[in-house]
């Protein structure tokens, strides 16, 4: 999948010393994308996995603040056992709240993997785009085209080709320029939960949205409740009430602030969910004018995002894969945490490039060398050779100098058997 088939002209020698120079790792250790791993490839994020922190401190610190300074007065004000209810259902809000989060966060949004090569033309059963058909007419090598039609629900949809993951995008598929994979009913990449939002993981980031703005309404009203008992009690005014419980005031600024947010959030996302749009969709195609050809109705709708059952993952981050060594140098020699995206690829293009022209066009050129050099023994001791071609200089890899030390043996022996045979 990583490596570059062996050159037909290698002996059984040969290929076990370039296949020594393979390395077991795991998928997400050279994942080409710009997610984050943790626990082993068992969790993933988006690139900008620190903004959840900033996410967790604007839902924790208020409610800390609401135990710390207000709920005091809560349980004062109503029954016992009614203020330690109310309490009680506000910690558990919030721990509900932080789940989903993490469920939203840490999870594979609907990551479909890259291809290793470019598709064929009629690999599946979709249309070529007529656009294109006309234009490669008159043109000599075709290429692949940038779009084709497929039809969903009777309507013709045209679907895209990702020229970085080399594969035609399934219909509602687009591929995020933040997390750098295409990825599955690709609804909106989201900074406060630090992850793309898709097929595995809306149900979970609507339910978040729609529980921060309930944890907040609920934060609102007993703050409100707190001032208010503390007018009927001191029978002063509200300005008064605020000066007797500061932090109560700014929970309620703060709270209505935040409800107005991640209400309108929540009731959009409840009009997408209806009508079955992405919010990609919705800025970007706006169905008014034209028929959604994924709208089913309210009620299948609805069932379709909550009651579907979430589908498995494309990508096993944690299989274990071979990947050629000389493509794992410097800073990625770390296996804790994932390589570039960049660094991998090219330079795994540029060894197979480099080992293909030198076996292929060059050998007999480093086995004239060798014997010019006069056996193994002054084969350690010579510098390394430049193979001149006829583009560009190719330098020996240390592959190469095993194998060409492997050749200066046996003609060393054919060597001594003339020796022997003029001896006798």
């Amino acid at each position: 999948m990583y490596r570059a088939p062996f050159p037909a002209q290698l002996s059984v020698f040969d290929r076990r010393v370039i296949d020594n120079n393979a390395t077991d790792v795991r998928v997400y250790q050279v994942w080409k994308g710009s997610n984050k791993f943790f626990l082993g490839g068992r969790v993933i994020f988006g690139p900008d996995v620190r903004s959840i922190f900033l996410t967790i401190s604007l839902i924790v610190i208020p409610v800390l603040l609401f135990c710390a300074f207000v709920s005091r007065r809560i349980i004062y004000a109503f029954d016992k056992h009614l203020g330690k209810l109310i309490i009680f259902i506000l910690i558990l809000l919030t721990v509900y709240d932080l789940i989903l989060l993490l469920l939203t966060s840490g999870r594979d949004p609907g990551i479909i993997p890259r291809n290793s090569h470019p598709p064929e033309l009629e690999e599946d059963g979709s249309t070529l785009s007529t656009d294109w058909l006309g234009s490669q007419s008159s043109a000599g090598v075709p290429n692949l085209p940038p779009t084709k039609d497929v039809v969903v629900n009777g309507v013709i949809v045209k679907v895209k080709y990702c020229q970085t993951c080399m594969l035609y995008r399934p219909p509602r598929c687009s591929h995020c320029s933040i997390c750098n994979n295409c990825v599955e009913r690709f609804d909106h990449h989201c900074p406060w939960v630090g992850q793309c939002i898709g097929k595995r993981n809306y149900r979970f980031f609507f339910m978040f949205v729609s529980s921060t703005t309930i944890l907040c309404l609920y934060v609102f009203v007993f703050s409100w409740v707190t001032i208010k008992k503390i007018m009927a009690e001191y029978d002063c005014n509200l300005w008064s009430a605020f000066l007797k419980s500061p932090v109560s005031g700014i929970l309620i600024l703060y709270t209505f602030m935040t409800a107005w947010f991640v209400g309108g959030l929540t009731v959009f996302h409840l009009y997408l969910i209806c009508t079955n749009q992405t919010t990609y969709e919705n800025f970007r195609y706006r169905y008014d004018s034209k028929r959604n050809p994924y709208n089913r109705g309210c009620v299948h709708n609805v069932c379709e995002v909550f009651l579907s059952k979430i589908p498995k993952s494309k990508s096993n981050f944690r299989e274990m894969v071979k990947v050629d060594s000389s493509s794992l140098f410097g800073s990625t020699m770390s296996l804790a945490r994932p390589m570039s995206p960049n660094i991998g690829k090219k330079s795994f293009d540029i060894e197979t490039g480099k080992r293909q022209a030198v076996v292929a066009e060059d050998f007999e050129d480093i086995h004239s060398q060798i014997d010019s050099v006069g056996g193994l023994e002054r084969c350690g001791t010579q510098p390394r050779h430049i193979i001149q071609c006829e583009n560009s200089n190719w330098e020996i890899s240390p592959d190469i100098s095993v194998m060409s030390a492997e050749f200066a043996i046996e003609q060393g022996f054919k060597d001594r058997e003339k020796v022997c045979k003029k001896g006798h």
